[in-house]
């Protein structure tokens, strides 16, 4: 067997191990905080806090469905979405490691030992396994579990990215990163802190001639990127709300013609740059376009809230049916401002 066969074995025992351990000490009903929400709201793909977390109760609800039919097994059948994605998040985490690993000790030695790669994604990926905050919330309902597991999986494929070096194949595993990203912001924020990761990697791997100056510049851009993803997309629903008071209140016309517009607008944007990229053989700005395009349709998880809103199940906090409720809803408006800069304190 070669040493990639025992690796992604030993990637995969990691998986059944730990999450046989999560399922076995998986808490039986609902954890006194938010977990009693989460699990209702994913039961009944209902409306939890804001900014909600709307691909979690999508998975949340299929998940729910393994209680068949008996309603005092659904906080259990719940709780066990967090203990697979935990076991998930470690092995993904234990690849990982072995990556980075391996190209440290390749610096030191043209032929490393995987008997050390290995050992050193185990001690590090079980560490993890075993910590008391990740324990806890790969046995009940939070995102945090969910949140961990597309981090892991996302630093994953940045680092599988980072091994590629046909230019074709290292495009669509930028566009899959950006889609993965995309994808997360319907489950928490927390993904997005790998951006700064990737701009590193980026750069290292780009340019051969590195300097500290050149990774301050490139941590810096990248930061900016994440600002930019994280208030680009409430900035974008921002304007979608003017367009929207502006061609109801203004122009008269039906509610939802301005977000309609600004929509077709956006795709109709979209497909144009990607034409006008490629005519000109722009392979980057092509790739940079593409993974925007990709951001915003897995930020488009959002839109099961107005649907579910609309509905107006039990748990319906903020009431977002329609486009003003769900910027109010997304901005979290509901808990007032927080002086981090300025303020009282």
């Amino acid at each position: 067997m070669t040493c990639n066969k025992i690796n992604n074995l030993i990637g995969w025992t990691l998986f059944l191990v730990c999450t046989s351990l999560y399922l076995l000490t998986l808490e039986s009903t609902a954890s006194f905080w938010d977990s009693g929400e989460y699990i209702a709201a994913s039961y009944k793909l209902e409306i939890p806090h804001p900014p909600g977390a709307p691909l979690f109760l999508l998975i949340g609800r299929l998940w729910s469905l393994m209680a068949l039919g008996q309603v005092e097994w659904v906080a259990f059948a719940v709780n066990a979405l967090s203990a697979v994605t935990s076991g998930l998040a470690v092995m993904f985490l234990y690849w990982s490691i072995v990556m980075i690993a391996e190209k440290l000790m390749n610096k030191f030695s043209d032929k490393p030992s995987s008997l050390l790669l290995m050992s050193s994604g185990l001690i590090g990926a079980l560490s993890f396994a075993f910590s008391d905050s990740f324990w806890t919330s790969a046995t009940e309902t939070e995102l945090y579990a969910f949140s961990i597991f597309l981090t892991a999986l996302v630093f994953w494929t940045i680092l599988k990215w980072e091994r590629k070096e046909d230019a074709s194949e290292q495009n669509r595993w930028l566009i899959l990163i950006a889609y993965l990203m995309g994808l997360s912001v319907g489950v928490h924020l927390l993904n997005l802190l790998a951006i700064p990761a990737l701009g590193l990697v980026y750069y290292f791997k780009k340019y051969k001639k590195t300097s500290l100056l050149g990774g301050t510049v490139a941590l810096a851009l990248s930061g900016l990127l994440l600002i930019g993803i994280l208030y680009g997309l409430v900035s974008g629903a921002n304007l979608a709300k003017n367009l929207e008071v502006l061609f109801v209140n203004s122009w008269g016309l039906p509610f939802g013609s301005g977000a309609l517009t600004l929509l077709l607008m956006i795709v109709g944007l979209w497909i144009y740059a990607i034409s006008y990229t490629q005519k000109r053989v722009w392979a980057n700005a092509n790739t940079l376009i593409l993974a925007i395009g990709f951001i915003i349709i897995g930020y488009s998880s959002y839109t099961v809230v107005l649907v579910r809103a609309s509905n107006n199940p039990p748990i319906n906090q903020n009431n977002p049916r329609n486009l003003l409720g769900l910027i109010y809803y997304l901005n979290m408006e509901q808990y007032g401002t927080r002086p981090l800069l300025y303020g009282k304190y």
